[in-house]
């Protein structure tokens, strides 16, 4: 660990300069090398978006980080790490997502660029809480570039072949994500930890730190669901639908927390999860003219989905046993799952 991790770190990131070298240039490099003067739309483009890039960055490098911080004994790994492949995975999206949309052109580096990149990061560290515990740095790193890798080949076939309407990403992050994540985990389990494991748990300042990412990312959520809209209206309805989606969210996942605890107490499992899931929801048909009752009928339902979804299904998949033994209840394959539930961001997909 002591040399394989510095050097493989080190020849990644000698890797991507080189790569970066070879097909990057700036955005306004390209008016330049065709003799015109930058187009002053350009700047303001970037300038205007600038403030949803920052939005969707402090959720990436924040939100996620602290989101999974709940388990007692992991909050250095989950907020480090999450750190480190925060800065591979935007390195390397880059170039991923570049190179299928520059059509053999060298790369353009813009705002939306830059959006994209941050994107393709937060697939991996939605796989990242499903293995958090489980995995070593030098893992993580080669896991984000295996991710990213399909990710950028499955936002490509969606997006550009099947046209498919997906504003906020919740099928080509969300979904893609955490599947990707629960087959790693599938891959790494061992049937010794079919039962848990004493680190699997949840103390008061874990769940504290952890209830931290998740008001970052409730807050941020609109941006992230706007930031690669077209601008006007579509951008307008996908803020707007993503606010009260989540608005409506919070109140039916507090409710029914209660409701299906026995002694009517909030979970805060529920709490840091399924207040979430509005946004995830709603992410594919966000910049639709949905209604705003329409969103907040969708962040409705995926609040109750998320919360019984948790309380149900992985009590049942933790007794199911066999090869599903590692979504026992307690592990961070679940409850990282539930906060980006696939099962949710179908639920926008068909709407």
């Amino acid at each position: 660990m002591r040399f394989k991790f510095p050097l493989i770190a080190i020849g990644l990131e000698i890797f991507m300069i080189v790569l970066f070298g070879l097909f990057v240039q700036y955005e306004t490099d390209q008016h330049t090398q065709q003799r015109n003067i930058t187009k002053p739309t350009d700047l303001a483009t970037f300038l205007e978006l600038y403030p949803l890039f920052q939005d969707v960055h402090v959720m990436i490098f924040v939100g996620f980080g602290f989101l999974m911080t709940f388990l007692k004994k992991y909050g250095f790994s989950s907020v480090g790490i999450n750190l480190l492949i925060a800065a591979l995975g935007l390195q390397w999206g880059t170039i991923a997502q570049g190179i299928l949309h520059s059509h053999g052109q060298k790369i353009n580096i813009g705002i939306k660029n830059m959006i994209n990149a941050d994107f393709s990061t937060a697939t991996v560290l939605i796989s990242f809480g499903a293995v958090l515990g489980k995995t070593s740095p030098i893992q993580m790193l080669i896991m984000t570039i295996i991710e990213i890798a399909f990710f950028a080949g499955n936002e490509y076939l969606v997006g550009e072949i099947f046209k498919a309407s997906d504003i906020g990403a919740s099928m080509t992050i969300h979904a893609f994500g955490a599947y990707f994540g629960l087959a790693v985990a599938g891959i790494l389990y061992r049937p010794g930890l079919r039962r848990g494991h004493e680190n699997e748990e949840s103390v008061y300042h874990s769940d504290l730190f952890a209830m931290i990412g998740t008001l970052f990312l409730w807050m941020f959520w609109p941006s992230f669901n706007s930031a690669i809209a077209e601008p006007g209206d579509k951008q307008y309805r996908a803020i707007v639908n993503t606010y009260f989606s989540l608005a409506a969210c919070v109140l039916t996942a507090y409710a029914f927390s209660s409701l299906v605890e026995p002694r009517g107490k909030l979970d805060m499992v529920h709490i840091q999860n399924a207040t979430l899931a509005g946004g995830v929801a709603v992410g594919t048909c966000a910049d639709m003219t949905i209604h705003p009752f329409g969103s907040m009928i969708i962040g409705s339902i995926a609040g109750i989905v998320s919360v019984f979804g948790y309380k149900f299904l992985s009590v049942y998949y933790g007794h199911a046993g066999g090869c599903t033994g590692f979504f026992y209840r307690n592990s961070s394959c679940w409850r990282s799952n539930y906060r980006f539930n696939p099962k949710v961001a179908f639920l926008g997909t068909t709407i």
